[in-house]
């Protein structure tokens, strides 16, 4: 299956290499594409398990999905990610 998630805090490159590097660890998670324009996470993924794993290491990387809570903590995560992205 295929989906897109819009997600918070995506702002440039680095994030999207961030992104792009954690969700391709996730096992049976493929063809991972981040839309930097319109804040978007678009990828394959075999089992409903596999869609919510992805939410939850988008969140814990500081990029939660559109809807759900923004704190700082999370924004703040999502600029070390960028930063580390940029750096990778």
């Amino acid at each position: 299956m295929q989906t897109t998630i819009y997600i918070q805090n995506l702002k440039c490159g680095g994030c999207a290499n961030t992104i792009t590097k954690g969700l391709n660890d996730i096992e049976t998670v493929k063809n991972v594409h981040v839309n930097v324009e319109d804040s978007s996470v678009t990828f394959d993924y075999e089992m409903d398990e596999k869609l919510i794993e992805v939410k939850t290491k988008l969140k814990s990387l500081g990029y939660p999905e559109y809807g759900e809570a923004n704190s700082l903590g999370s924004k703040a995560k999502s600029y070390v990610s960028c930063a580390i992205g940029k750096m990778s």
